[in-house]
């Protein structure tokens, strides 16, 4: 969706208390691998030529000594929808590791809405009912597509924040709807245009150029017109 939920979970991976054991699955999917590999992974554990049982073996007992060393484990998984049902319930079974009814292993789902919808499916009941907490993140408003504009061109060091006129990001949120990922595509083409014609400002006329450039697949990701547009 481009809503930012990775950057985010970069932003916390760096901010975590250093009692905190973390591992990061960013792209197991149903075809590539078994999840317990990907998990091993992810703690520095050997994998390579282990069984099924041996890797959750491998894993529990990683557990327990984190556990013993005063560490809590923390799993967390990107792009979750991609693991599929039966790899959701994996997941729910590595949940229930515990010492003497504390739970030693917890599980961060961050995915796209499509994971929402699949925890609601009778077949994952239980490990939804294990959910603690839960949020979704939603589209920013025309307010908030201002204010993350402004916000990131200050992050850039720019001396100054009325680069775009609100015209030009009224529009920008119109046709992103947005999501920060379009809103981030729309202003850097624009920038790129507004250099090219030697703008100062971005107003609303160049911005309309922009959106309709990509609308009719002139302009695509990962590509940029030249400072001589024709």
């Amino acid at each position: 969706m481009g809503a930012g939920k990775t950057t985010l979970i970069r932003y916390l991976l760096g901010r975590l208390d250093k009692d905190l054991s973390i591992g990061l699955v960013s792209n197991a999917t149903i075809d590539t691998g078994r999840l317990l590999q990907w998990v091993c992974s992810a703690y520095g554990l050997e994998f390579a030529g282990k069984d099924d049982v041996a890797l959750s073996n491998a894993f529990i007992d990683f557990a327990i000594q984190e556990y013993a060393s005063g560490r809590r484990v923390v799993l967390i998984v990107d792009e979750a929808q991609n693991l599929g049902r039966a790899r959701l319930e994996e997941l729910r079974v590595l949940s229930n590791i515990n010492v003497d009814k504390h739970l030693l292993v917890q599980i961060v789902l961050v995915g796209q809405p499509e994971l929402r919808d699949m925890m609601r499916m009778p077949q994952l009941r239980q490990f939804a009912q294990r959910i603690g907490a839960d949020y979704h993140i939603g589209r920013l408003d025309e307010d908030e597509t201002l204010n993350y504009v402004r916000h990131r061109l200050r992050v850039a060091g720019s001396p100054r924040l009325d680069i775009f006129r609100t015209a030009a990001l009224k529009l920008v949120h119109a046709s992103s709807q947005g999501i920060p990922r379009l809103v981030n595509q729309l202003c850097d083409t624009a920038l790129v245009y507004g250099y090219a014609d030697q703008r100062e400002r971005i107003d609303a006329e160049l911005m309309q150029e922009v959106i309709r450039d990509r609308m009719a697949g002139i302009f695509r990701e990962g590509t940029y017109p030249r400072n001589n547009r024709e």
